[in-house]
């Protein structure tokens, strides 16, 4: 029995000591190792300010939760990923930065702390999962309690080495050989650093002594004047084409009557500038032209067997505006880039429009119209219609309930007016792919309709209750049966009517 209790004596005495030994001999949590690196060798070559660090860290007495990386020593951010890449903002030529990231282990306290003060440095608060969104850290809400972190971050130097924007015409940009000072022109501009480092874009017409910036961020611009009192006005630049967004600066340089030259060019945040490109190039010329007088007639003719009729409606127009006071557009042949803006904008240097087709450009017809007319513009068709027609899209720029499909309308048939004042016409040739009318009541007038009974509905020209848009469903150079008749109806029109002073 004593040999019993001696036993158990040395035993307890025994556990007591290794109890004892092992609560004085306690060892300290060890702080995570941290490291980093690049894929080339920053500290030999210079970079780009666009890079990808990849770091990792080790803990020999636990786990790597996360890190804190930072760019100055001062601010710090907490993540959990291994690799980031950054855009480094230049401010000179060349800058040094330095990286650093420390490893955090997992032995945090358990509770959720609002700073972290280690190694001299306040961290800040605990990340946190903000369930409720309300920008503070509430009882429950799931956060990473932070351990341990590295008080030796592993840190890097980046030489970085800037480099020059680079700017090209974008594909969709061209220029024809003669215009009206209106154009709309796309560039395409990057940099290596990154394209918010892009701080200007530079446009000059015809010197390029004579910059003049906008935005870094602008790719597309109009560029328009309808200040004709001077033979080199100054041009308006509208941002994305939108004359609502005019830039803050005007693009001086224009020479009227002759040939042209855009120059465009792109700077960095270090002053550092891209190659300079121009439109056109050397091997062709862009001939701006003035205006000539208020009214501006659209050929968007297709040539069939049968001449243009341009030089017929420029005669009638030659007596209406006592000499060439008019201007002719080819639309066919003068292909413009962005048409839509361009088209409209060109529109707007004139007070009226006749427009004259066999084929019409109906998607310009429906963008332009209506903005056009409210800009205080007034027009005129006169369309001779193909086998296929969107009825929708005309109605879209036309005030009508409904367009019938007549077929032929022949020779010599009366084409009578409804309206006192406007003179009756004859067709001189025969019409194929005849539509006819049925307009919207209160918004529009009845003007002609053709006198056959075999048509479903007669109507074929009417105008707008506020005598701002006129259209005719025949081409007017084929109702000139009567003599004198097709002239009076344009003189009625563009004097009267629209009131222009010729």
């Amino acid at each position: 029995m004593l040999k019993k209790i001696t036993t158990i004596i040395f035993l307890s005495i025994f556990i007591y000591s290794c109890s004892e030994e092992i609560s004085n001999n306690k060892i300290d949590n060890v702080p995570p190792e941290t490291s980093l690196f690049l894929f080339t060798d920053s500290l030999i070559s210079q970079q780009q300010s666009r890079l990808t660090v990849n770091w990792w860290g080790d803990d020999p007495d636990g786990l790597v939760v996360g890190y804190y990386i930072s760019w100055n020593g001062d601010n710090w951010t907490f993540t959990t990923k291994n690799d980031s890449t950054f855009a480094l903002r230049i401010g000179a030529s060349d800058t040094n930065y330095v990286f650093l990231v420390s490893a955090v282990d997992n032995y945090g306290n358990g509770i959720y702390d609002d700073q972290v003060v280690q190694n001299g440095i306040n961290y800040g608060p605990e990340p946190f999962k903000d369930a409720n969104n309300n920008g503070k850290y509430d009882s429950g809400e799931e956060f990473i309690d932070i351990g341990i972190i590295d008080p030796s971050p592993a840190e890097r130097i980046f030489p970085i080495k800037n480099t020059a924007p680079t700017i090209e015409w974008s594909t969709t940009t061209t220029l024809p050989l003669e215009s009206f000072p209106v154009m709309t022109i796309r560039w395409e501009a990057d940099d290596l650093d990154g394209i918010e480092s892009i701080n200007h874009i530079y446009i000059a017409l015809n010197d390029t002594n004579n910059f003049v910036p906008i935005d870094g961020n602008i790719r597309i611009v109009t560029i328009r004047t309808n200040d004709f009192s001077v033979n080199n006005p100054d041009m308006d630049i509208y941002i994305d084409g939108l004359p609502n967004r005019p830039a803050s600066v005007k693009l001086p340089g224009l020479k009227l009557d002759d040939n042209n030259r855009i120059y465009v060019k792109a700077t960095d945040i270090s002053g550092a500038s891209s190659e300079i490109i121009s439109l056109p190039d050397s091997s062709s010329n862009w001939f701006v032209k003035k205006p000539k007088g208020k009214i501006l007639l659209i050929d968007d003719f297709r040539e069939t067997l049968s001449n243009n009729p341009n030089e017929y409606y420029s005669e009638k127009f030659t007596s209406i505006t006592n000499g060439e006071n008019f201007d002719l557009w080819d639309l066919r042949g003068d292909v413009i880039p962005y048409q839509s803006t361009t088209f409209l904008e060109t529109l707007k240097l004139f007070n009226a429009v006749f427009w004259f087709s066999n084929n019409p450009s109906f998607d310009l017809a429906s963008a332009a119209t209506q903005p056009y007319i409210t800009n205080g513009g007034k027009i005129c068709f006169s369309f001779q219609l193909p086998d296929i027609v969107d009825d929708a899209v005309m109605k879209s720029f036309l005030t009508v309930d409904s367009i019938y499909f007549e077929g032929i309308v022949s020779t010599n048939v009366e084409v009578n007016s409804l309206v006192d004042g406007y003179p009756n016409l004859m067709t001189s040739r025969s019409h194929s792919n005849v539509r006819t009318f049925k307009v919207s009541q209160g918004s529009a007038d009845r003007l002609y309709e053709v006198n056959d009974n075999d048509l479903t509905e007669k109507t074929i020209a009417f105008r707008s209750k506020d005598k701002k848009l006129f259209y005719f469903g025949l081409a007017l150079h084929r109702v000139d049966g009567i003599d004198g008749s097709v002239q009076a109806l344009l003189e009625k029109i563009f004097k009267q009517e629209f009131g222009l002073v010729l």
